[in-house]
C-alpha cells in the first residue's frame, strides 16, 4: 500500500469506523456525496453497499451517487477502473480545494482528510454561498476538539465553523487504525449545516473574530478597541448583550459572539 507523504495520505481501513463515517451522513435516496481523497476506494466501497432502498430495487433517478475527488493521479486510475461499472459513481482528478466551489448544491461531504488541508477546506466551506448540507470528516482529534469546543475553551476556529454548522464528534479514532499510522490520533466530526436565518455569512463576522481572538490572554474590551470605538461607547455595548468587559475571548459563546459582531463592525 503506496503512500505519498506530501499528500498526506493516511489510509483508514477500519471497516467499523467507515460505516459510521457513512451512517453518519444521513444518507436518502438520491443524494450526491462527495468524498474527499478516496484513496483506495475503501469509503467509496461502503457508501456504494448503502445504495438500496428498503422496498426493493432503486427507482432511477434515486440512486445514491458519488463523486470521488483525489489528487493522485495513480490513485485516481486505479479507482476509475474498480468502480467503472458503477454508473453511479465518478472519479475526479484533482484537488478538492478548488473543485469544492464549483459543485452545484445540494450535495453532502465525506472524507478521511489529510491534515494539513482540514483549516483551508473549512475556511472554503464557510465562504460557500450554498454549504453541504451535511460534512462527516476524519481529521486530527485535537482540532475536532477545538472545533467543538464551549465557553470557557471557545477559539477562533470554534467561532468560525459553529457560526454556520452545529458541530459533533462522533468518535475518535486511534493512529493504529491507519496505514501508514500517523503520529496523532484522529476523530470522526459531524457537520450540519444551520439554516440560513441561524447562521451568520455577513462579511464583518470573521473580521471581528480574528480581532477578538488574536490575543486570546486579553480581556475582551482590550481585543475589541481594535476597532476604534470610544471606549464608554464599547462598554455600554458590552453591557448591553450581558459581557463583563473583563472576561475573555474564551469565555463567550457563538450567539453572544455574533450579536457583538452585528453591533461593534
Amino acid at each position: 500500500m503506496h503512500s505519498k507523504k506530501h499528500l498526506g495520505q493516511y489510509f483508514l481501513k477500519n471497516p467499523e469506523i467507515l460505516r459510521i463515517l457513512a451512517d453518519s451522513l444521513n444518507l436518502k435516496s438520491g443524494d450526491l456525496v462527495i468524498e474527499i481523497g478516496p484513496g483506495h476506494g475503501e469509503l467509496t466501497e461502503v457508501l456504494r453497499m448503502m445504495n438500496y432502498l428498503p422496498t426493493g430495487d432503486v427507482p432511477k433517478g434515486h440512486e445514491l451517487r458519488i463523486m470521488g475527488i483525489e489528487k493522485d493521479t495513480e490513485l485516481a486510475m486505479e479507482l476509475k477502473k474498480k468502480f467503472q461499472k458503477n454508473k453511479n459513481i465518478e472519479i475526479i482528478c484533482g484537488d478538492i480545494l478548488k473543485i469544492l466551489p464549483t459543485i452545484p448544491h445540494p450535495y453532502k461531504l465525506a472524507g478521511n482528510i489529510p491534515y494539513y488541508i482540514t483549516g483551508h477546506l473549512l475556511r472554503i466551506i464557510s465562504e460557500l454561498k450554498e454549504k453541504p448540507d451535511i460534512a462527516v470528516l476524519t481529521i486530527q482529534k485535537e482540532v475536532a476538539e477545538r472545533i467543538c469546543a464551549v465557553p470557557p475553551s471557545m477559539n477562533l476556529l470554534a467561532a468560525s465553523v459553529q457560526v454556520w454548522a452545529r458541530s459533533k464528534i462522533i468518535r475518535t479514532v486511534s493512529k493504529n487504525e491507519f496505514s501508514p499510522r500517523p503520529k496523532v490520533d484522529s476523530a470522526v466530526i459531524k457537520l450540519i449545516t444551520l439554516p440560513k436565518n441561524k447562521s451568520l455569512t455577513t462579511e464583518f463576522y470573521y473580521p471581528f473574530i480574528r480581532a477578538l481572538f488574536k490575543q486570546p490572554r486579553k480581556t475582551v474590551l482590550n481585543n475589541l478597541k481594535t476597532f476604534k470605538i470610544p471606549q464608554e461607547t464599547l462598554l455600554g455595548l458590552l453591557k448591553q448583550h450581558g459581557v463583563d468587559p473583563h472576561s475573555r475571548p474564551q469565555d463567550l459563546d457563538v450567539q453572544t459572539i455574533k450579536n457583538l459582531a452585528r453591533d461593534v463592525v
